[in-house]
């Protein structure tokens, strides 16, 4: 005759029930490290893009020397995503970012440095930056070097 189980001591099910219970925490923990892993390569992109900004100013080129557009719009239009050049609604990052070149030094003779700044706001997940009380960073990325010629082919401002 077969002997039949207690049910209180049968465990089938166990692993189901405890998954349950974590996967929310481990899909918080997935999500939350790929958007830091996009905001870090954002940020990684726009540091690309000043200090190759400030090495076309320093020597008077732009990107495109045919192009109309001027160097600050040339350099945002470098962004590796469509969010980081010109914004998405809903996005990440939702205004276009903003180039900028200054002379610290209020001249822009040979010798005298020049800066070229980018910047943007990154909007975190809402659902987790809203809790942990973090729902935007604004992203700074600058370069500095010394002119070699006085600029002809740009002047200061931002895009």
């Amino acid at each position: 005759m077969p002997t039949t189980r207690p049910r209180l001591s049968d465990e089938s099910g166990q692993a189901l029930a405890e998954f349950t219970l974590v996967l929310p925490i481990l899909l918080v923990l997935l999500l939350a490290m790929i958007d830091f892993g996009k905001a870090f390569n954002y940020w990684i992109d726009a540091t690309h893009i000043t200090a190759e900004g400030a090495r076309f100013a320093v020597v008077n080129r732009k990107p495109n020397p045919a192009s109309a557009l001027s160097l600050q719009q040339q350099l945002q239009s470098q962004g590796t995503s469509a969010e980081l050049r010109t914004g998405t609604p809903g996005g990440a990052i939702t205004a276009p970012s903003q180039v900028c070149i200054e002379f610290p030094n209020g001249t822009s003779n040979a010798g005298d440095p020049v800066l070229v700044r980018m910047r943007f706001t990154y909007h975190w997940l809402p659902f987790l930056g809203n809790r942990i009380g973090v729902a935007q960073t604004n992203v700074n990325a600058t370069a500095t070097m010394r002119l070699e010629t006085p600029p002809t082919t740009y002047s200061a401002g931002c895009s």
